[in-house]
């Protein structure tokens, strides 16, 4: 193995050169190089297409700055958390450096396809993946393992306009069982939508590390457990907007009581207002919309007046206290 290629983003290469300097694969999507210490990630949206969907973009900015999306290794079947895709989602805790690079059309020589190197990326320490429903290459609906990948600090990521994830081209809603995607692993901590175990992480962000707090995910999870004791199934939704990037994908649906529930980490004003715009936008689309009831669920009592605001907008409250949850269960409609 040779160690002579320079990466370098924006380059131009091949699997080929990649292979021959670092000693990896070459046909799989996530390719890791042990002895290198690197793993490295081909992303090719077009792949996606013939089936009718592709989650593999550059997404909008957040708070943490930029963000590409990449869907995880497996054609049929639901994707599961191992193999290559455990390869890539511990990247760090494994000591290997994670490379992304973007199919950019084929060579004129040999007809196999050139790659561009985006740049040195990290799985977001955060919320590193999440689940979305799409279509396997059997035609069948599963669930796909979509991961969240942000640009190392002092790199900067040969994007291009071609790289942005495209506006769906139809609306669908698409159940999602809430099930755990990260498995068990000493001294890795994870916070995900189906599984929130710890309290805090220190993450590296851009403007260097920072202690995240958990609360949200951590009460999500309490309630699913006082849900399931009172025997109330529970799951939430996909939902995909013609025209628009992404998905929209609610905190809590209980199909028992035909109930919609958004959580928020904090008991706030700002936190409480937001809950009640993003609700009135999901239950638009879920199923039975006309009879579907909302709620907000907090981790305190909230203020008299945040009170009178959910009532006045129809929206129920949901609060922890203790071991339990203050309007659970709620009255009958």
């Amino acid at each position: 193995m040779t160690t002579t290629l320079d990466l370098v983003p924006g380059m131009i290469t091949t699997r080929d050169e990649i292979a021959a300097a670092f000693g990896c694969g070459k046909y799989q999507g996530i390719e890791p190089a042990v002895d290198a210490k690197k793993v490295f990630v081909y992303s090719d949206p077009s792949a996606g297409e013939e089936f009718g969907y592709t989650f593999d973009g550059r997404a909008e900015d957040d708070e943490y700055g930029p963000l590409y999306l990449y869907t995880g290794y497996g054609a049929k079947g639901d994707q599961q958390m191992k193999s290559r895709n455990k390869s890539l989602r511990y990247h760090v805790e494994d000591g290997r450096e994670l490379h992304l690079f973007v199919a950019a059309g084929k060579a004129p020589d040999s007809g196999s396809k050139l790659q561009r190197y985006i740049g040195q990326m990290g799985v977001d320490p955060i919320d590193p993946v999440e689940i979305r429903r799409g279509v396997g290459q059997d035609k069948k609906m599963r669930d796909a393992l979509v991961f969240k990948l942000r640009p190392t600090p002092g790199t900067t990521p040969a994007w291009t306009d071609e790289d942005w994830l495209k506006p769906a081209t139809e609306t669908a809603i698409e159940p999602v069982e809430a099930k755990p995607v990260i498995p068990a692993q000493p001294g890795v901590k994870d916070k995900n939508s189906e599984q929130h175990t710890t309290t805090e992480t220190v993450a590296n962000i851009p403007g260097g590390q920072r202690k995240v707090v958990r609360w949200e995910g951590l009460l999500v999870e309490a309630f699913k457990k006082r849900l399931t004791a009172a025997g109330h199934t529970h799951k939430s939704f996909q939902i995909t907007l013609a025209g628009e990037v992404g998905a929209l994908t609610p905190d809590l649906y209980d199909s028992t009581d035909h109930m919609l529930y958004e959580a928020k980490g904090q008991t706030t004003r700002i936190n409480v207002r937001m809950a009640i715009g993003q609700l009135a936008d999901y239950r638009r689309h879920v199923p039975d919309a006309e009879t579907v009831r909302v709620a907000v669920l907090l981790p305190s009592e909230p203020s008299p007046d945040l009170k009178d605001l959910l009532t006045s907008q129809g929206v129920y409250l949901v609060y922890q206290k203790g071991d339990d949850f203050v309007g659970f269960p709620l009255p009958a409609a």
